[in-house]
């Protein structure tokens, strides 16, 4: 019997061979970054990414670096209605290096709202350590089919 090496392509329980590698940890994973190293520069955004009325857009840049981009919408959306909601997309490389949680934290404050919603699957873990860590707490309104998070200037 031939032994599994990682990254092989797995057996299905019909035999045949997945297509899918088994999983690895990110090969990309590197040291969290200074918190004073992660800056938001703002830029313009698309309608549906923080261009639109009321909306904000910012370049996530660790250093000379862009890190990835994060935006807020002002959305209309049962059960909470009109509110901002954020959005934080980290490119891979930038992903586990505590860079979302400095970013959501400065977004939220550089943003002229005192109450800002984040929606998010609720199997995305990284996503909701990195809101709490940057004061988000689970909102508790009834309704919701995505874990939604809410900040609170003050």
């Amino acid at each position: 019997m031939a032994s599994k090496t990682q990254g092989a392509p797995r057996r299905t329980a019909a035999g045949r061979k997945s297509p899918h590698p088994k999983s690895s940890p990110p090969s990309h994973a590197q040291d969290p970054v200074p918190a004073d190293t992660v800056a938001l520069v703002a830029g313009k955004g698309s309608k549906s990414s923080g261009g639109g009325p009321g909306g904000s857009y910012w370049h996530i840049h660790v250093g000379e670096q862009r890190a990835g981009k994060i935006f807020i919408n002002v959305i209309d959306e049962s059960p909470l209605g009109q509110h901002a909601s954020i959005q934080i997309f980290l490119n891979q490389r930038s992903q586990g290096r505590r860079i979302g949680r400095v970013a959501y934290r400065l977004a939220c404050e550089a943003c002229g709202y005192d109450t800002v919603y984040a929606h998010m699957r609720k199997s995305n873990v990284a996503s909701r350590r990195a809101a709490e860590e940057a004061g988000f707490v689970a909102d508790e309104t009834p309704g919701h089919t995505q874990l939604v998070m809410v900040w609170r200037r003050g």
